[in-house]
């Protein structure tokens, strides 16, 4: 069934238009997504087919069956709402019975009028005739599992992110077959984002959304549609199909480029010598070759790879020594941050994991002084300079033009490889071209002004690179541009972000927010400590009991790792990097049991174990090699490196195994 129809849509944006002609459908059950730059006008399309803004031309038809719900980026509310009024604020006549019929539930503890009693009956026999329970029960699952548990709550009383998971809530609830989402995941938890991303591939409701996250991207779209130079065009499949067949497209556009001017030489020649235009050939051969100059020419990404020149980093970086937190207002007086050290070492790069409200950002006020802890001490190294980028930027001045806000910082920038780039070129690459380099600050998007506070904080050259969601608003080719220059940052790195691509591709190591105010490590990446969580979880689903893990949070294999992760607090691991008993099985220490004899390695397996550790650190290095190549746009690189990659994993798993089956002969 068609869901939603688009015919020839037009709209102008400042100086020029930002899409026309606009032509496609999507039919029930389709997930399909709009990507671009920004600035492109993605988000303006949504909104015309929401009905938020006129189109200048053209038409939108939806299914007068189906229903519209739109997450806007900002979610507007009105304070004195509370969040089951903001939820339920809905026109579908389900929600108001499922309103009508909560509100009355509530008011049972304090006892119901006769006339309460009978609507209460009335409401309740319509729940069965329309069967509703069931959809009473979905829309309870999904408060549930995005943390809304208290429906009275003022919406002015809540954080940012809570207010973006009340908005979605709404969407979701409601009984509508066409969801527009706009960036549906920024401000979400990754947790939260991994079960939404579940959630809209498991729907038959039709999806149309602007999203920067590439994980999501794959996982829920079979349609991406690409709004570049005003033209919207279709690619059928998921985000990775996306890049593949952009590849091939660019090779067959940089090849007929390359043809045409190959033509034109040999034209320009003919048409210099001011051939005679009478003739009807003449004439149409001259306007062909006029087409062929004025034609719009292929240009390819340049690939700009930022990186500025090193600010040296002292022997003391950063030390935090039983660091706490806790605030008041918190329900249960628990600490946000309880009694946390580390020492953090050059070149380290982690990536910090929890839910909304964990204390993420408290930690990162704290580190860069913007916040004194309770108890403990930060201390700084003299050479340390931090670059904060923060959620919310605060500009000093949005009367500034964007070119002269960069020369604040720096007129000149020096790369590392030598060279210099002045700030106005500088700018271009990221973006910035022409008349917005002249421009306000002040008539900036928000991903712009966004943009723009990142470039000016990179020049800055800080040596220890704080960035708090810095994924937020920001296209996939900044995305880009910003991971390569982070992949050969030399600094300290501490990342916050719900992108879990970014986080997979920055940070090798993760600080965990515990619900307690502790903070516990994990070795590993992102994707992997959600699949240990998952795991977990099974191990208690099928025997009813916890997993083993160490005090620090970690696996007991990552606690062997602990060793040389120097200052996450490691209870759980001796100082010859051994596991003690925290991390053991069971109540029973391992010294109150009997140890059987262990046989002891020959010479010939004494001398394979010292080989095995060799070639693991080797095959640990090419898999990280490969795992970079990946993650590259060059569709023949990424194809040749996931082969070698699925056969060194092989090779690594039979040498893990050989090697623990050696480790455990004495």
């Amino acid at each position: 069934m068609n869901i939603l129809s688009i015919n020839n849509l037009s709209k102008m944006g400042r100086e020029a238009p930002l899409f026309k002609e606009v032509t496609f459908g999507l039919n029930e059950g389709d997930k399909a997504a709009i990507i671009g730059r920004n600035g492109t006008g993605k988000s303006t399309l949504l909104n015309v087919i929401a009905g938020l803004l006129p189109a200048d031309d053209g038409q939108i038809t939806i299914n007068k069956l189906s229903g519209v719900s739109y997450l806007p980026q900002n979610p507007e509310f009105e304070e004195k709402d509370t969040i089951r009024e903001h939820i339920f604020k809905s026109e579908s006549p389900k929600l108001k019975i499922i309103r009508e019929y909560e509100d009355l539930c509530e008011k049972m503890a304090g006892g119901l009028t006769n006339g309460q009693q009978k609507r209460f009956d009335e409401l309740t026999l319509e729940m069965d005739t329309q069967n509703l329970w069931n959809y009473e029960s979905q829309i309870r699952s999904i408060l549930g599992v995005l943390g809304i548990n208290d429906l009275s709550r003022k919406m002015s009383e809540l954080s940012g992110g809570m207010v973006k998971k009340v908005a979605l809530a709404q969407v979701l609830v409601e009984d509508t077959k066409l969801l527009l989402l706009d960036e549906p995941t920024n401000h979400l938890d990754i947790q939260t984002i991994y079960w939404l991303q579940n959630y809209l591939h498991d729907t038959d409701r039709t999806v149309l959304m602007v999203t920067h996250d590439r994980y999501f991207l794959d996982a829920v779209c079979n349609n991406i549609f690409e709004l570049f130079r005003a033209r919207l065009k279709l690619y059928q499949g998921n985000y990775s199909t996306y890049l593949e067949k952009k590849e091939i497209e660019a090779e067959i556009e940089e090849n007929t480029e390359r043809r045409i001017e190959s033509v034109l030489r040999f034209e320009r020649d003919w048409l210099r010598r001011g051939p005679c235009a009478r003739g009807t050939k003449a004439k149409a051969r001259i306007q062909r070759d006029m087409q062929l100059i004025n034609r719009e020419k292929f240009t390819k990404d340049k690939g700009f790879q930022f990186e500025v020149a090193g600010r040296r980093l002292g022997g003391k970086i950063l030390e935090l020594h039983g660091i706490s937190k806790n605030f008041l207002k918190t329900s249960d007086n628990a600490p946000v941050i309880r009694d946390f050290s580390y020492t953090f070492s050059k070149g380290e790069k982690i990536g910090i994991f929890g839910g909304n409200g964990s204390g993420k950002s408290t930690l990162l006020n704290i580190i860069t002084g913007n916040l004194p802890p309770d108890s403990g001490e930060v201390i700084k190294g003299e050479n340390t300079f931090f670059g904060y980028y923060q959620q919310n930027p605060v500009f000093k001045d949005l009367s500034i033009t964007v070119l002269d806000y960069i020369k604040e910082a720096a007129d000149v920038i020096q790369m590392n490889n030598g060279k210099t780039l002045s700030a106005s070129l500088f700018l271009k690459e990221f973006g910035f071209e022409g008349k917005i380099q002249h421009s306000m600050l002040s008539t900036l998007s928000g991903g712009e002004r966004k943009r723009v506070f990142l470039v000016r904080l990179l020049i800055s050259n800080p040596n220890f690179l704080i960035l708090d969601e810095p994924t937020n608003d920001f296209d996939i080719f900044t995305m880009n541009i910003l991971e390569e220059f982070l992949l050969g940052y030399k600094g300290c790195l501490l990342i916050v972000s719900h992108d879990r691509y970014f986080m997979d591709k920055i940070a090798d190591t993760m600080f965990i927010m515990e619900e307690d105010g502790g903070i516990s490590g994990f070795v590993g990446k992102c994707s992997e400590y959600l699949d240990y969580l998952e795991s977990e979880k099974s191990k208690v689903g099928s025997n009813g009991k916890a997993g083993k893990t160490c005090e620090t949070g970690f696996e007991r294999d990552s606690c062997l790792l602990n060793g040389a992760l120097r200052g996450i607090p490691a209870e759980g691991v001796a100082e010859n990097g051994s596991v003690a008993n925290d991390c053991s099985e069971g109540e029973t220490s391992p010294s109150n049991k009997e140890k059987p004899k262990a046989r002891k390695k020959t010479f010939k397996e004494q001398k394979e174990f010292e080989n095995l550790e060799n070639e693991i650190l080797e095959l640990e290095e090419k898999k990280s090699e490969l795992e970079e190549q990946m993650a590259s746009s060059d569709f023949a690189l990424v194809q040749k490196a996931g082969e070698e990659y699925k056969s060194v994993e092989e090779k690594l798993t039979a040498d893990y195994a050989r090697w623990e089956e050696l480790a455990e002969l004495g």
